[in-house]
């Protein structure tokens, strides 16, 4: 049996990577373009890529500069969180358990920064199950639903209490 590829952070010389694995998922998430990917890595609270880019996850907690309205709804509601922004996992390294490992080396990461809640939105419509069945295996919890981007998706909201 071979080791798990590692988590690293994301570095500079990654983010062409990056872009395209998020680019190609922005159904799910959200395109974005070269200086915006920039930007919000350097508002990152969290950020990291497994191995290769086999998979990556971007969190931000309350202090990002942020204006999505995800991020927004739990700045709203919680004075103190970490935000899963998007999480990705290429198409050719699924099966292998690198989201939940990169969840678990973020609850990890947020606990050490005496963070106790780590957040997350899934879609509502179009549905997304198997991410509402995920986020609940790890134990997050339902708590809203909003309709963004003027009704082109509605999303859940979901919250996960993180302690020693």
């Amino acid at each position: 049996m071979t080791a798990p590829s590692p988590i690293d952070r994301i570095l500079p010389n990654d983010e062409a990577a990056i872009l395209a694995l998020n680019n190609e998922h922005a159904a799910e998430l959200s395109w974005l373009e070269p200086e915006r990917l920039s930007f919000l890595l350097g508002e990152a609270f969290y950020a990291r890529r497994i191995g290769n880019l086999e998979a990556f996850i971007m969190t931000f907690d309350q202090n990002a500069r942020y204006d999505s309205p995800n991020f927004l709804w739990f700045r709203e509601r919680y004075e103190r969180f970490v935000y899963v922004d998007r999480v990705v996992v290429a198409a050719d390294a699924r099966g292998r358990g690198h989201a939940r490992r990169i969840y678990q080396d973020l609850f990890d990461h947020a606990l050490r920064a005496e963070h106790t809640v780590v957040t997350c939105e899934v879609n509502k419509d179009p549905p997304n199950p198997a991410s509402d069945a995920f986020h609940a295996a790890l134990g997050f919890a339902e708590a809203g639903e909003a309709v963004i981007h003027g009704g082109e998706k509605a999303v859940r909201y979901y919250v996960r209490r993180i302690a020693a």
